[in-house]
């Protein structure tokens, strides 16, 4: 939420811009979690999992190596090393959320898990408050906005729950333990984004945060697949042989890397607290792709479509009333404070990290590209083109059609979103 630098000139607000990045984020982090439905096909929910994190990690370097070099991105964080520790964490709190939502879904399905995981942006709310300052010196229209937004989520996630105990017997047994995995996502992702907030609060570029975030969440599932999961007899191991399959996972994880990369330049932008609702928009996306593509409410009673296409729209109204509440010029002061807050624990210059926070650097680092760039992208490409070769279409029923036209749209929305970034911030 730090104002506009007056040193660039752009038709594009920093506020526009953190709009287009929390839609685009939310039509990608939909589209990341169709893949998981292979948890049908007998996988545990940790070989899931972690196949997916697997992917992710391939993918994660790609983008920074691409966009910035690596030699940019390692001087970004040598300048800020006590923010590695925080993404370590934050990788370590997606990790377990992540493995939450394959349950999630096992249990209760895609379409009804996604909107109450999405409740997260209620936890982004208070800890941005609590702790940045965010909401500090708003207007009463846009204390109105987020507080309405808030009941609004409340509402639908009841709504939402209470749906899948009127979904039919096929979910009666693992109803409730659904909700309550859905609900414990919600919680580790909404803390998740305090340490996003605090790096970004320093002035730290999303692509280097992230470089360390993937070492975190692949830690993490790997330790929780080892305890948990009969060690390494876990079916993990055999999912992570079986190519045919695995692909699906590790292009589940490429699609969510760019999600999750959008999702951090709107939790920039804006904030936690607006960044989160607005990629919430992903439930919309995810119910797309559970109901169309996966036909996960064909068979649903009346009483049920009306509980979850009423939730589902409660929900996006509450994300988009907070989404919409636009900081005033008091909530930039008190956002700076932060930023202030932040420099003098850490000894970082306070004029640098103000325009660091928007978009701007008045350093100029080395974005030059050396071998090892090259080589991490080709590695990374090898792996999926290697996977891709040897896939096999999973045992699912899907509609191919729904399939084409979702695709067209992820396209579309990389393409804007992209484009936006690059023109006001050269991804910065």
């Amino acid at each position: 939420m730090p104002a506009s630098s007056p040193t660039k000139s752009s038709a594009i607000s920093l506020h526009t811009l953190g709009v287009i990045c929390g839609l685009t984020a939310g039509v990608w982090l939909g589209a990341a979690e169709a893949p998981t439905k292979l948890v049908n096909a007998g996988y545990s929910p940790y070989a899931i999992s972690l196949a997916m994190v697997a992917g992710v990690f391939v993918a994660r370097w790609t983008f920074p190596t691409l966009l910035k070099g690596t030699g940019y991105v390692f001087t970004d964080i040598g300048e800020r090393k006590h923010l590695i520790v925080w993404a370590l964490l934050a990788g370590g709190l997606w990790a377990v959320a992540n493995t939450l939502t394959v349950f999630a879904i096992r249990d209760v399905g895609l379409a009804i898990a996604f909107p109450m995981w999405n409740a997260n942006s209620l936890i982004g709310l208070l800890w941005g408050y609590l702790l940045f300052n965010e909401l500090r010196g708003a207007s009463s229209g846009n204390i109105a906005k987020v507080t309405l937004g808030a009941i609004l989520i409340v509402i639908a996630a009841i709504m939402l729950g209470f749906s899948t105990l009127h979904g039919g017997g096929q979910m009666g047994a693992h109803a409730v333990r659904g909700i309550v995995a859905a609900l414990g996502a919600s919680l580790m992702w909404g803390t998740m984004y305090v340490p996003y907030r605090k790096a970004y609060l320093s002035g730290m570029n999303p692509l280097s945060f992230v470089t360390i975030f993937t070492f975190g969440e692949l830690g993490t599932v790997l330790t929780l697949t080892l305890l948990l999961d009969h060690g390494t007899h876990s079916s993990a191991f055999t999912l992570l042989r079986t190519p045919g399959v695995v692909f699906w996972l590790f292009l589940g994880g490429f699609v969510w890397v760019i999600g999750d990369l959008f999702q951090q330049f709107a939790a920039k932008y804006l904030g936690i607290g607006r960044g989160i609702s607005l990629s919430n928009t992903n439930q919309l996306w995810g119910l797309a792709w559970g109901a169309l593509v996966f036909g996960e409410l064909a068979t649903a009673d009346h009483t049920h479509l009306m509980l979850v296409i009423g939730g589902t729209v409660l929900m996006i109204l509450g994300a988009m009333s907070i989404a919409l509440a636009v900081a005033s010029a008091k909530e930039h002061s008190s956002t700076n404070e932060a930023v202030l807050r932040e420099c003098l624990r850490y000894g970082l210059d306070y004029d640098a990290t103000i325009l660091a926070a928007a978009g701007d650097e008045l350093d100029s680092r080395d974005k030059r590209r050396r071998w090892w760039d090259y080589a991490i992208v080709l590695v990374a490409t090898a792996v999926f083109i290697t996977l891709g070769v040897r896939a096999v279409v999973p045992n699912l029923v899907m509609n191919l059609h729904w399939v084409s036209i979702l695709g067209v749209i992820l396209f579309v929305s990389i393409f804007l979103g992209g484009w936006a970034l690059h023109k006001r911030t050269r991804f910065s």
